[in-house]
């Protein structure tokens, strides 16, 4: 998290650095001032248009009853495309215009997901929300990948399970036990 700060701490550094010794002395103080307030306001407005129809876009999502879940990347996306517009800058600009326009917002999307949204969704989750949960027992349990097999211990005789044949995950329906608390009426 450190990092990630400092990143964005050193990039307005950059920025400043970029300006004073690149843009003032080719093109002047007022010159300068100038791109850099006319770039702010352009992406300003761009993101605003595309925000509307990322905003239509979730809405229409919605009302057919399926998840956002692109259309909230890209909302989040366009916040930050908004913040790096409102730093003044030219390199700013330049990240927010990547991050504002939608053909190039949508590879950054697709990275967001793959290296940070769906890690910190499955170390939150424990894997339940990506679908990787290990079910009828701890991965390996019965031995696999160790020279024995499924469904029996480490001295050959009954797993897990206790029925000593091929079970799926350490779990055999045939050998569970379901306890009702209510009694029935058997006649």
């Amino acid at each position: 998290m450190l990092r990630v700060i400092g990143l964005l701490l050193l990039i307005p550094l950059f920025d400043i650095v970029l300006l004073v010794t690149v843009a003032i002395p080719f093109f002047g103080p007022l010159v300068t001032v100038a791109l850099v307030v006319l770039t702010a306001l352009v992406g300003m407005l761009l993101v605003r248009a595309e925000g509307r129809a990322t905003l239509q876009s979730i809405q229409q999502k919605l009302a057919t009853g399926q998840a956002p879940t692109n259309e909230l990347i890209d909302g989040g996306l366009l916040i930050a495309a908004g913040a790096f517009f409102l730093t003044p800058g030219l390199v700013t600009d330049a990240v927010g215009l990547l991050l504002a326009i939608p053909f190039t917002r949508y590879p950054v999307r697709a990275a967001a997901r793959r290296w940070v949204i769906e890690p910190y969704i499955d170390a939150k989750t424990g894997g339940f929300a990506s679908g990787n949960v290990y079910i009828g027992g701890f991965p390996n349990e019965s031995g696999q990948g160790q020279g024995q097999a499924q469904g029996q211990g480490p001295a050959g005789g009954p797993g897990p399970s206790g029925s000593g044949g091929a079970t799926t995950g350490g779990f055999d329906p045939d050998d569970a036990t379901d306890i009702d608390f209510e009694e029935r009426d058997e006649n």
